[in-house]
């Protein structure tokens, strides 16, 4: 029986568990579980990372933990009773255990390994604190590690700083928030800026002394020496080292490591430096024999310098080898470090080239013990201290020194006797009293141990010796006395004994007969003579002698014999125990002498104070004692040294003396009557403050009056406990007249900084310290009333002192911190004394540090939910004082630019901090009542308006993030809770108050917007935050966004009619609160929105408002990264149930579905610019939203805001003829006016003419890098003419020249043709812009289908690429997941006009043949019918499929959507016809180039012939003859007849090609290769024989000519003339793209560059498969992505999946390089002038029959001539835009319609959709037979066809203007040539029609879709033809607006097409690529008398026919 747990409710998991059991709870190690019952050895519960599951477990598995439990029952909270440091350690190990492992994802390697450290650190202290065997101070040190490390690691992870205390974390609602703030502050300080230490210390090790010249002992001595002050500053670190250079001792490193401690930040200077002394132990020369003397001596060997300010930067110097120097003569030793710091280098110099000293160095911050603990090891394997010289700059009470430092300095020695001078050795010895040395204490430096004797170094032959070596004495007090130290003077001879002889001695006393110590200074010794077997053992003797010059103790005669010689000490005496001054020792010993106490006592002021404070207490009982002795005569004197001791105390050399003067108070004092003399004293001076001669003794006085009442409580302490309580009363009125004293002495107000005022402030710095004295003696009640009496009676002038207003503050701040007041009972007399200054500095805006400290420390008291009266009382009275003036305070504060300096910015928002924590506080304390008899207390609603106005105003800047640093979540929830809870209250009042007839918009709409901006708070976004820490949010304080928008519906729904005020101002606020991802808002605040809806109907019945600004809002939100698809179902779901029964139910589903479908492209454009790279997915999602903005919502800034994200992208990506079409779009808004436009996105504020001009520039600029050269001509022509018609010509000139340099590109330099792709995206898992439709796209430069389909995986990574090229199912439409179809497809050019044009270069036609394309063709073969074995072409037919896109590519992207689908079958007949007019094309062009010499190899030419005469051998043409011309075909298919005779036509045509192409061959075919020839001439005749030519009569003049429309097709309107091989000139082409290369179509079965459409028909194949798999078929093994879309669209696809007949194997690489793609194909033919003369077929088949083949092409040519006479007689009789088709059968529209759908896009034509009827044929002849440079006679004027001569082998390229007649329909321009052959315009385009005028819209051409702001109408210019001088005017076809055909109005045109599509699409081009008419220019134009806008008005609109409709008004004039 499951029974619930008492106690087992929490524990660790120390075994994995995987829940395999029913109802099991799957667990791992270390995880903790909350446990709820229990039952036979097991429990149910839950694992607190996931509450929510619940399950049993065993038991065992279990490790119990104490936990108490809080809330029992059903909601119950166990929380662990462990160390809260151990439960922070295992919350936060946890939350960086995921991080962490982010590290490494993320590649942050030193991070993550740094954290991995500190991660095991941790554990190994956590480990420490639960074994539980620590000591109280290790538990403490551990915790201080620990959560060094935790808020470290916290740090580097960026997450929240924890406030502690005591190492704990607090609970945020058990403290008060100033308390809080507190916390928070002090970790984030001490985390920013650390604390500069005071002290610091030299931590010095030696390593080794690198010389090469060793072999002898060393001492090597450290120390600090100043330079500035010429002394040194430390003590003397000492170490010895070996002969080797080495340390001697190096197993102690005391000996050779040391710490020079206790340097002041002072001594922290470049001037300060090391400095190191090296003595040699040996021999008295370094050259000296060994075995010369065994006698070791002392000599110099070098020195090291090195400035200390080289550590400061680094700290640390490692390895450091310092240069040792030797003194250039011995005698300046003593000053060679000197030298070396003055650098004077003549000196000294290097001791060797390679000495050096090498040490480690580091300076180290901070007191003695941080030091100690930071670097144990240092300490712990032994370093030597060595002191600063006396004492530190802080002398502690419990120092013990008797240190007497003696400086060796010199002597001045006789020779004695001797040639030379002498090496003087000094001998010292300490001697006590009884003549005994002493041991072991003269001390060398702080490495070496104290010794019994020194020995100085010795200096060769020096009389006058200097030493300057520092020795340390310490001598106990004790032996002090008596002592005396004793130098002996030695001769150090040089000989082979080297003895050393003494010569003389010297002493000195260490202590005077009176008790004083040897004086500090320098001291001249007197040098006594002696012998070397003098007894010196026996002092007395000597004693008695004087020992320095000038003191003489006796008259002993021998004093005078050594005068001369003298010896030079310098003595410093460092002793807590000693004194040297006289004053103080007769002060001491008062008693022996009463006469002097009065001069002692007033030179106690004059003794230092160092002195004083070795001597406190005995120098304090002396005080006390004398004024027990007489208190009348020396009172006065005894207060004065007493104040001047304790006014000592306060400087911070001897501040930590302090204690001692307390210590001495508390035990030691013992002046039970003195409180009665220091009252008196006391009382007499604060009566005499207006004194000014007293000023300053008061001042003093007064600084010291906290110690002297604490005299004055413990003396009446001690009287009363000896007297039994006598004498009370008369003590309480003493006390009493002394602070009426001080009251008065308060209350005198003072002008200016007078004298009084500064007493004042003295007075009250110090009297806070009092209370706690009077507390002593007096009640508490009692002492508070005394300090608010005094506090009271302070000016309340503001306008005096400002030092004393500062002063008086601090007073309160120190009374507020005081004992006193933390007593309720005190507390409440003194909160209003306070509350009143507080109130006028806050109100005067002074002194607000102070202030919000002392607020601060008030809240501080005042705990959370504490309910006591008192306490409430508190607060209502805090209300009352300062809530007000806390508000505006908090308003004036933060409306203030912040400091710019550093310092003042933190000190700035530290004060910031405060009383908003000050704020906060008292809100959090303010119960109903409070808030009640707040809002009540308001007199008028206006007062309330205010009031509220301002918090709320305050809460608003309370929740901008600088506020509090960004890791202070704990404070922001804090105050956040408190802000929820007071606006809860407060709008209570805002719905009583405000409402109705009182409603006040300002009040609401502030009440609103804080709202909105509390809910959207980046800290309370729970979703962000990691799980535990949510966790621990919700448990707290739940989610405060839910609770606020609650908060916010209610309100809104008590609005009413007032709503109106709100719409459309809060939508936008609304809907960024609604896109916050949390479910329950969001349910909450949508259904405002129908509100908003249903109340603007109301109003105004329509919502447009509320629907433009939630799309306007829409779009900013969303791309800072807010809403998801949820949010689109929910707000789309929530609003569409809420309109159901609403009458406007129609209007707001449109809304919402508008919004919905915004929000939709708005996500997918968020997701896609989340990529790195730019791909065709964001440029698709760009171009989708765009166009969203412009054609569904007219949005116009937001249209343009895209286009130029959208050019961006495309500049990226390096698609600049796609940027260049995209700033198009915007280019089109705009007109040639002077309006001024504001400054928008990059654009400057100017006209908008100047922007379109840098529009045109730009635009011109990108379509020259995109080699779009056409366009950029036409925009060049534009913007030249605006420079024109204001005479700017400097700027034409240049654009002009840059128009030249367009055209030299067009002809110079090569463009790639690129290939097009159908893609497919079928599936839901697409973005909403893709989802279930197909493109076609646009192809980078040499990216064929393999690459292309491989970027498209790549960018679309889960997409599945399908196998077919069928249509998919609804299966696959409607699928969960992401299908690619892809496959080339074939350009349809729509400008068939230039392609049709004889004579262009090919660099002109392939811009042509790629641009501007709407339609794109994909054919798929398959057989119909039973298939013939024999003869597949029977059945072979072909669906061919017509793709019409949306806009023409290329465009503002590279890929467009497919608008139209249309699929026509192709009958076999049909496709045998395409068959051969494409191979006679190719034919042509390989002739041309190589007659025109532009093909340097003829392969192409000869594999080409060879393919189609060779075929003839193996059936090629015949099949089609066994199929096609049978009677039995033709009976069967009587409406074929057309056909069938084009089909016969097409092959009599191909073998005059052929025949000609041999002869042509005949002539370059080199001699190799002439077998070949032959053969292919042999074959050619068998060929022949095998079509049956010689059954006619007379030959079909199936001419190989150039048809105009670049399709021999329509040659069937006009009757073939045969014509000579030679009787033709060919125009020289210069396209590199017109040579077929070979190499290119032996590529693989999925080349690109492989043709579908060109098929050897008449050889290599016998199955008609083969022969079709030349036709333009997926099926096709050689397919061209260009031309086909193949099924097979992966390379990997199998040749089963293509479900199409396969060319074999064998024949596949012959046929590939026969073949020539129609891609590189040239448009031109060979015989580029067209036929003129026409007869109906039925003659020419007659004429057939009748006769036999001609000899010669020649006379075939004549003989037609003779029957059919000139074409120009029949051209004249027919009607303008019919074709000559007289009597071939008719057929019926949907057949023809089917036939014109074949052909291929490389080879021009018009329109293949518009019937034959329709067409316009140009019959006037191209120059194609001129001969040898004479002109051609137009054949339209002699009406009759003249056969050309055979032309000569021209001598040099021509230019192709020369030998063309001009048959252009554009304006004729000036001919560069002369003659009077007609030139071409200038222009890249050619147009159709003369009179093409329409209305354009404004937009890139695009028709109007009804948005007035976008569109405009234009007309373009009139695009006219003139002739020139007695050229005949050319018959041009011309249209007219009513006949053109409309495109659907439902469909969107291109916005930024340039060539709009002709004939079945006729838009007119738009209006800034539209070329203006031609019109002469004005011979001299006139200076321009209007202004621009007029003059370009006139200027562009002269010639038009039509006029310009009035532009409408747009938005766009601002941008």
């Amino acid at each position: 029986m499951w029974l619930p747990t008492e106690h087992e409710k929490y524990g660790v998991v120390i075994a994995g568990f995987r829940g395999t059991v029913p109802h099991g709870l799957s667990l791992e190690i270390g995880d903790t579980v909350q446990i709820l019952e229990k039952c036979d050895g097991w429990y149910r519960g839950f694992a607190l990372k996931n509450p929510n599951l619940k399950g049993i477990f065993p038991s065992n598995y279990i490790h119990l933990k104490n936990a108490c439990v809080k809330n029992k029952g059903q909601f119950e909270m166990v929380i662990p009773t462990e160390d809260s440091v151990i439960t922070e350690m295992t919350s936060t190990l946890r939350d960086w255990g995921t991080m962490w492992k982010q590290l490494y994802v993320r590649n942050e390697g030193d991070l993550f390994h740094r954290l991995w450290h500190i991660m095991n650190e941790i554990l190994d202290l956590r480990r420490q604190v639960l074994v539980g065997h620590l000591t109280h101070d290790r538990m403490k040190d551990v915790k201080r590690h620990i959560t060094a490390r935790l808020d470290w690691g916290n740090e580097q992870l960026g997450l929240d700083l924890v406030p502690r205390k005591e190492y704990a974390m607090v609970d945020p609602e058990e403290i008060s928030i100033t308390e809080l703030y507190r916390l928070m502050e002090h970790r984030h300080r001490k985390k920013d800026t650390p604390v500069p230490a005071s002290s610091h210390h030299l931590f010095v090790q030696m390593k080794s002394l690198m010389c090469s010249n060793l072999g002898e002992e060393l001492e090597v001595i450290f120390s600090l020496f100043d330079s500035k002050e010429n002394r040194p500053i430390s003590e003397r670190f000492f170490l010895r080292l070996n002969r080797n250079g080495l340390p001697k001792c190096p197993e102690k490193p005391e000996r050779h490591c040391s710490l020079f401690v206790d340097l002041g930040s002072s001594e922290l200077r470049k001037d300060i430096y090391i400095t190191v002394h090296i003595i040699r132990i040996g021999r008295m020369g370094a050259g000296e024999k060994k075995n010369a003397c065994n006698v070791q001596y002392r000599r110099p060997f070098g020195c090291a310098v090195l400035s200390i300010a080289d550590l400061l930067a680094g700290d640390s110097k490692d390895d450091l080898v310092l240069k040792v120097y030797m003194c250039s003569t011995e005698s300046d030793w003593y000053q060679i470090h000197e030298n070396i710091i003055k650098k004077l280098n003549a000196r000294y110099n290097l001791t060797g080239s390679n000495a050096g000293l090498a040490v480690s160095l580091q300076l180290l911050h901070g007191d003695i013990e941080q030091i100690r603990r930071e670097y144990t090891s240092r300490f712990t394997h032994g370093v030597s201290i060595t002191r600063k010289l006396g004492f530190s700059n802080i002398i502690m009470p419990g120092e013990m020194r008797n240190d007497l430092y003696i400086t060796v300095e010199r002597g001045e020695f006789e020779k004695g006797g001797k040639s030379v001078a002498r090496n003087v050795e000094v001998t010292m010895h300490v001697v006590d009293s009884s003549g005994q040395i002493l041991k072991d204490f003269i001390s060398f430096g702080s490495g070496e141990p104290p010794a019994s004797e020194y020995h100085s170094f010795v200096l060769y032959h020096n009389n006058g010796p200097r030493w300057a070596e520092l020795l340390k004495l310490p001598i106990p007090v004790d032996k002090f006395r008596g002592a005396h130290i004793r130098c002996e003077f030695r001769h150090c001879s040089t000989k082979e004994k080297g003895e050393k002889k003494l010569f003389g001695f010297s002493f000195v006393p260490l202590m005077q007969e009176n008790g004083r110590t040897l004086p500090d200074g320098t001291h001249e010794l007197i040098v006594h003579k002696c012998e070397e077997n003098a007894n010196l053992q026996d002092s007395g003797r000597y004693l008695k002698l004087p020992f320095s010059k000038g003191i003489s103790l006796g008259n002993n005669s021998q004093a005078v014999k050594t005068t001369k010689e003298s010896f030079w000490i310098t003595s410093f005496l460092c002793s807590t125990k000693l004194t040297q001054n006289g004053d103080m020792l007769d002060l001491l010993k008062w008693r022996t002498h009463p006469d002097k106490i009065a001069g002692c006592l007033s030179k106690l002021k004059e003794i230092d104070g160092s002195e004083i404070v070795k001597f406190l207490q005995d120098t304090l009982d002396t005080l006390f004692g004398i004024l027990d002795e007489n208190s009348q005569k020396y009172g006065s004197k005894v207060f004065d040294c007493l104040v001047h001791i304790i006014n000592l105390l306060q400087d911070s050399k001897f501040h930590h003396f302090k204690p001692v003067m307390d210590t001495y108070i508390e035990s030691h004092f013992a002046g039970a009557l003195a409180y009665r003399d220091l009252i008196k004293v006391l009382k007499w001076h604060i009566d005499r403050v207006t004194e000014v001669e007293l000023h300053d003794h008061i001042q003093e006085v007064l600084k010291a009056q906290e110690y002297i009442f604490k005299y004055i409580v413990q003396s009446r302490r001690l009287f009363s406990i000896a007297t039994g309580g006598q004498n009370e009363e008369e003590f309480r009125c003493c006390i009493q007249e002394l602070l009426m004293s001080v009251r008065f002495f308060l209350s005198q107000e003072s002008k200016g900084t007078s004298a009084l005022s500064q007493l004042q402030a003295v007075f009250l710095s110090s009297f806070p310290s009092v209370y706690s004295e009077l507390l002593k003696l007096f009640d508490v009640r009692e002492v508070a009333n005394l300090v608010h009496d005094a506090l009271g009676s302070l000016p309340t002038v503001m306008h005096g002192d400002e030092s004393l207003q500062a002063v008086k503050l601090q007073s309160i701040g120190k009374t507020v911190e005081s004992h006193l007041y933390t007593n309720p009972d005190s507390r409440c007399i003194l909160l209003p004394v306070v509350l009143h200054h507080l109130h006028m500095h806050l109100q005067e805006q002074k002194d607000l540090i102070m202030c919000a400290r002392i607020l601060s420390n008030i809240f501080c008291l005042i705990k959370k939910n504490s309910s006591e009266k008192s306490v409430l009382e508190e607060i209502d009275v805090i209300v009352n004082s300062l809530l007000d003036i806390l508000l505006r305070t908090i308003l004036e504060i933060t409306s203030r630019p912040q400091p710019s300096g550093s310092a003042m910015r933190l000190q700035f928002q530290d004060v910031t901090g405060e009383f908003v924590s000050c704020l906060l506080s008292l809100l959090r304390q303010m119960t109903d009542r409070h808030y009640q008899q707040l809002l009540d207390s308001f007199n008028t609603k206006e007062d309330l308006r205010d009031f509220l106005l301002q918090i709320f105003t305050v809460f608003r800047i309370l929740i901008r993030p600088e506020m509090f640093p960004k890791d202070w979540t704990v404070m922001r929830l804090v105050a956040n809770n408190v802000i929820i809870t007071t606006v809860l209250y407060l709008s209570d009042a805002l719905r009583k108050n405000f409402l109705n007839e009182n409603f006040d918009y300002k009040i609401w709409d502030s009440y609103f917007f804080l709202a909105v901006i509390f809910i959207n708070q980046l800290c309370l976004q729970l979703e962000m935050f990691t799980p535990s820490k949510k966790k621990k949010v919700l448990e707290k304080y739940g989610d405060m966004r839910v609770t606020m928008g609650c908060e916010i519906f209610s309100m809104w729904q008590n609005l009413g009619e007032h709503k109106l005020h709100f719409i459309p101002a809060l939508i936008g606020p609304f809907l960024e609160v609604t896109l916050i991802p949390q479910p329950d808002l969001r349910n909450v605040m949508i259904p405002i929105f129908h509100d908003m809806m249903d109340w603007e109907q109301r109003r105004s019945g329509n919502f447009k408002q509320v629907e433009a600004k939630l799309i306007d809002k829409l779009d900013s939100l969303m791309s800072e990264g807010k809403g998801d698809e949820t949010y689109r179902e929910l707000f789309n779901s929530i609003l569409l149930k809420k309109i159901e029964r609403e009458t406007w139910r129609e209007s707001g589903v449109s809304l919402i579905a508008t919004v919905t479908r915004l929000m939709e492209r708005l996500l997918d454009y968020r997701d896609c610019m989340k990529m790195g790279e730019v791909d065709g997915k964001k440029i698709g999602c760009t171009v989708s939203l765009l166009n969203f903005y412009k054609t569904e919502l007219n949005k116009e800034e937001m249209y343009i805001r895209y286009i130029h994200k959208l050019y961006d992208l495309h500049l990226k990506a390096q698609n600049f003829t796609e940027a260049a079409y995209t700033l198009l779009l915007y280019d089109e808004l705009l007109e040639w006016s002077d309006r001024p436009l504001r400054e928008f996105l990059n654009y400057p504020m100017q006209t908008e003419w100047q922007r379109k001009e840098c529009l045109h520039l730009t635009i011109i600029q990108n379509f020259d890098r995109g080699k779009c050269w056409e366009n950029g001509i036409i925009l060049c022509r534009k913007i030249a003419e605006q420079y024109e018609s204001y005479y700017d010509y400097r700027n034409l000139s240049k654009m002009r020249m840059m128009e030249a340099s367009l055209y030299d590109k067009i002809m110079d330099q090569q463009r790639l043709e690129p290939e097009f792709f159908r893609v497919g995206f079928y599936g839901k898992k697409f973005p909403f812009f893709l989802r279930n439709k197909e493109f076609v796209c646009r192809g980078h430069d040499y990216e064929r289908l393999e690459a292309f389909q491989q970027r498209m995986l790549n960018e679309f990574p889960h997409a599945i690429a399908m196998q077919h090229a069928n249509q998919p199912d609804e299966t696959i439409f409607q699928a969960e997941a992401q299908y690619l179809q892809i496959y080339a497809v074939t350009p349809i050019p729509e400008n068939q006009e230039v392609l049709q044009r004889d004579g262009i270069p090919d660099n002109i036609k392939s811009f042509y043949k790629v641009n501007h394309i709407w339609r794109f063709r994909y054919d798929r073969p398959f057989h119909k019918g039973t298939k013939d074995k024999e003869n597949e072409f029977k059945s072979l037919w072909v669906e061919r499929t017509t793709l019409i896109l949306v806009q023409s590519l290329p465009g503002i992207s590279r890929w467009f959507e497919v608008e139209k689908r249309e699929v026509v079958e192709m009958s076999p007949l049909e496709n045998a016809i395409e068959v051969l007019e494409n191979k006679n094309q190719q034919l042509r062009t390989l002739i041309s180039q190589c007659q025109t010499r532009q093909m340097q190899n003829i392969n192409p030419l000869t594999m080409c012939l060879n393919g189609v005469i060779d075929a003839a051998v193996n059936g090629g043409v015949a099949r089609y003859q066994e199929a096609f011309f049978v009677k039995e075909y033709i009976l069967n298919h009587p409406e074929d007849g057309e056909k069938i005779t084009r089909l016969r036509e097409l092959t009599l045509e191909q073998a005059q090609i052929l025949e000609f192409g041999l002869a042509v061959h005949e002539k370059v075919v080199p001699q190799d290769m002439r077998p070949l020839h032959k053969k292919l001439v042999d074959q050619f005749f068998v060929m022949k024989s095998s079509l049956g030519i010689q059954e006619f009569s007379a030959c079909v003049q199936a001419s190989p000519v150039h048809f105009p429309n670049g399709s021999p097709r329509v040659c069937r309107n006009s009757i073939p003339v045969s014509m000579s091989p030679d009787a033709a000139r060919v125009i020289p082409r210069r396209s590199p793209l017109s040579y077929p290369a070979v190499n290119r179509y032996s590529s693989s079965s999925l080349s690109s560059q492989a043709s579908a459409e060109v098929s050897n028909i008449t050889g290599q194949s016998e199955s008609s498969d083969e022969v079709f798999n030349m036709q333009p078929s997926p099926s096709t093994s050689s397919l061209s992505s260009t031309h086909s879309a193949s099924p097979n669209v992966t390379s990997s696809a199998p040749s089963s999946a293509r479900a199409s007949p396969l060319l074999s194997d064998k024949h596949k690489h012959s046929r590939e390089n026969s073949c020539l793609s129609p891609r590189e194909r040239p448009c031109s033919a060979i015989y580029p002038t067209p036929l003129e003369t026409s007869q109906t077929t039925n003659s020419c088949f007659a004429k057939w029959n009748a006769t036999s083949i001609p000899h010669s092409i020649r006379d075939c040519i004549r003989e037609a001539e003779e029957l059919v006479g000139p074409v120009s007689a029949l051209s004249e009789t027919r009607p303008a835009g019919k074709s000559p088709n007289l009597s071939l059968p008719s057929v019926s529209h949907e057949r023809r319609m089917l036939f014109n759908h074949i052909g291929d896009s490389a080879l021009p034509r018009s329109d293949s959709n518009l019937p034959s009827s329709d067409k316009a044929v140009n019959t006037t002849p191209s120059s194609w037979s001129l001969d040898s440079g004479k002109e051609a006679r137009n054949t339209s004027e002699s009406g009759k066809l003249i056969s050309p001569p055979v032309p000569p082998r021209p001598a040099q390229t021509a230019s192709p203007a020369r030998h063309i007649a001009s048959i252009s329909p554009s304006p004729a321009g000036r001919s560069p040539m002369k003659g009077s052959v007609q030139s071409f315009t200038p222009s890249p385009v050619e147009y159709h029609s003369s009179g093409l005028i329409s209305n354009s819209p404004a937009l890139s051409g695009s028709y109007s879709s009804g948005i007035s702001s976008l569109s405009r109408c234009s007309t373009s210019e009139t695009s006219g033809f003139e002739s020139q001088g007695s050229e005949p005017a050319v018959t041009v076809p011309s249209y007219s607006i009513s006949e053109e055909p409309v495109r659907k109005e439902s469909k969107t045109p291109p916005p930024y097409s340039v060539y709009e599509r002709t004939l079945k699409r006729p838009v007119p081009l738009p209006h800034s690529l539209s070329i203006p008419p031609a019109a002469d220019p004005p011979a001299l134009p006139p200076k321009p008398q209007l202004v621009r806008p007029n003059n370009l008005e006139n200027s562009s609109r002269r010639t038009e026919q039509v006029p310009r409709p009035r532009p409408l008004p747009r938005k766009v004039s601002q941008l």
